[in-house]
């Protein structure tokens, strides 16, 4: 597959790096020559220096002959108007970063669809879904459904007093068959773990199981069940709208805005929320508003630093949750040191989300353990299919956490053998993926 993608930020970069360690052409192209760097010398990318609108540009970078075009530059415009030429040269599909979502509505999908923009994204509604779901299971850092919602991977950091703190995998501690540790990330290393690892304070664990079995992981991974009413998000803008707007009528929400134009519109918007017009560091006015009692603090503001710092001060006084979204990639392991709750980044989510939606719903990348979910089908005569699990020759940094057959969900040990038509979740890094993908073939 030839891949072109307009655009060498965060958001672009991020998605060609992801897409170079698969069996695709990807080029990278920018205007600005220092965006571009040495990407071509370290990864597996053509890269060209060049405008996105411009004709001759895309002409140059074989166009015609592109499975699909991608636009994610910061400006919709741009990204609609690039989109637009290359489908006008040849590109099969097209996707394109926008920031308006009446684009987004149904009805209008065949009015863009016909204009030859196949696909539009929006980053901001992304990152909003995200901090609703992470509201919801907010026990959890992250939390995601696999293999149609049969399995679920939860995200968990592991605090003073749990239970799993200590034991070995070898012990026969976690034979009780109800949930299944896939990963441990541990400072900034991912460890796919074997017999003799086990779990420390402080650590990132990854776990599988089913959603019957959610309760008990949760008492074993020593974290308490709390009901979140009391919501704060720290800036006005459309990532605390959307999120806002999608939350449950039930909840209380306080919006600190330092802005008042924004203040009036987002209050004419968001009527069942309190708007209030502050800066996230007036720290008396906060108090008033009762930061203390929020069960839940969201920093949603401009400022990376901005959000860290909010987080940070929320944790002193007592609240539980905290939420911040990170603009810059690079905060993204400070931010998680710091220990402020739940790291959300709307450029790797959406760069994510389109790497998903090319290589199908069954791969998800997780930014934050620099390793992937896959979900395999089993075909008949495959290599996985000729032996219990621990006579397998898996390779290595592989774990398998479950399987779907007969539409259950099932946990999986060393004795399991896995059968044709069997949906497999395997928790794996990234070097290992090609080599899974022909022992299921």
């Amino acid at each position: 597959m030839r891949i072109i993608i307009a655009g060498a930020g965060e958001v672009g970069t991020h998605l060609a790096k992801l897409l170079s360690r698969e069996d695709m052409e990807i080029s990278l192209l920018d205007e600005n020559p220092e965006k571009l760097g040495d990407l071509s010398a370290t990864y597996d990318i053509l890269t060209k220096v060049g405008s996105p609108t411009s004709i001759r540009d895309q002409k140059e970078l074989g166009v015609k002959n592109c499975d699909l075009f991608i636009s994610v530059t910061p400006d919709e415009s741009e990204n609609m108007t690039a989109c637009l030429i290359a489908n006008s040269l040849g590109a099969k599909r097209t996707l394109a970063r926008i920031d308006n979502y009446e684009y987004l509505l149904p009805e209008n999908k065949q009015f863009f669809e016909q204009m030859g923009l196949n696909h539009l994204i929006y980053p901001e509604v992304l990152a909003a879904r995200n901090i609703v779901e992470s509201l919801r299971t907010n026990w959890m850092r992250y939390h995601f459904t696999l293999c149609d919602g049969a399995l679920e991977l939860c995200v968990v950091k592991i605090r003073e007093g749990a239970p799993v703190i200590g034991q070995t995998f070898r012990s026969g501690y976690y034979a009780h068959g109800n949930y299944r540790i896939v990963a441990i990330k541990r400072m900034n290393e991912t460890i796919i773990p074997d017999g003799d690892d086990y779990v420390q304070l402080g650590d990132l664990v990854y776990v599988i199981c089913t959603k019957e079995q959610t309760n008990f992981m949760r008492e074993q991974l020593g974290k308490p069940k709390r009901e979140i009413k009391n919501i704060i998000f720290f800036g006005g803008g459309r990532i605390t709208y959307k999120a806002a707007l999608s939350l449950p009528e039930d909840k209380q929400i306080k919006i600190i805005e330092p802005d008042k134009r924004l203040c009036e519109r987002i209050s004419e918007k968001l009527p069942n929320a309190l708007v209030i017009h502050a800066e996230a560091s007036d720290m008396e006015t906060l108090l008033n508003e009762g930061l203390q009692e929020a069960d839940a603090v969201v920093a949603a503001m401009d400022s990376s630093e901005a959000n860290i710092f909010a987080c940070l001060a929320a944790k002193r006084f007592g609240v539980r949750k905290t939420i911040a979204e990170i603009e810059s990639i690079d905060y993204i392991p400070m931010a998680e040191g710091l220990d402020i709750g739940t790291v959300l980044n709307k450029k790797t989510i959406t760069a994510s989300y389109i790497y998903q939606m090319l290589l199908g719903a069954n791969v998800r990348n997780l930014a934050n353990a620099d390793a992937e979910i896959v979900e395999f089908e089993a075909k008949e005569g495959a290599q996985i299919t000729r032996g219990m699990i621990k006579n397998l020759y898996l390779p290595d940094d592989t774990n398998i956490g479950g399987i779907v057959r007969a539409g259950e969900g099932l946990l999986v040990n060393g004795d399991t053998q896995i059968l044709p038509g069997d949906q497999v979740a395997v928790f794996c890094k990234s070097h290992a993926l090609r080599k899974l993908e022909k022992m299921f073939k």
